[in-house]
């Protein structure tokens, strides 16, 4: 699983380094992307490029078996897991006992989602973890 070198807003307690993501582990949740290559955007991906990573990722959930693990992107969610209703938030779907959240990509080409809302959907993360 991977995480920006920034801060995620009132997700960590302090930054975080790629060799730190491992942290979020152990405190019970994950935040990753579902294909593991940069892109411009989303409509840079195929179809059976985000399927593939769905299945990556749902292995790694069950080796690492994180409490919470938190999907950006909702499209890419939405396809690779065949869950087109999906919305921000907590899902119904979960892989094996692992919560699944969706979250908006915070990429600034995503217009739709500003610092505020960012924020305050990290938070209900970051409390939904810590409550279990």
């Amino acid at each position: 699983m991977r995480i920006n070198r920034r801060r995620w807003p009132d997700l960590t307690e302090r930054l975080l380094s790629p060799f730190d993501e491992r942290e979020l582990l152990q405190q019970g949740y994950g935040v990753t992307n579902i294909v593991r290559r940069a892109t411009t955007g989303a409509d840079s991906l195929s179809k059976e490029e985000v399927i593939q990573g769905g299945r990556r990722l749902a292995a790694k959930v069950r080796r690492y078996q994180p409490r919470i693990l938190a999907v950006l992107g909702m499209g890419a969610f939405r396809l690779a897991f065949a869950q087109p209703q999906a919305t921000v938030g907590r899902q119904q779907l979960m892989i094996a006992d692992t919560i699944l959240w969706v979250l908006p990509n915070p990429s600034g080409l995503n217009a739709n989602y500003q610092q505020q809302k960012l924020t305050r959907l990290f938070r209900e993360l970051r409390r939904a973890a810590a409550e279990l």
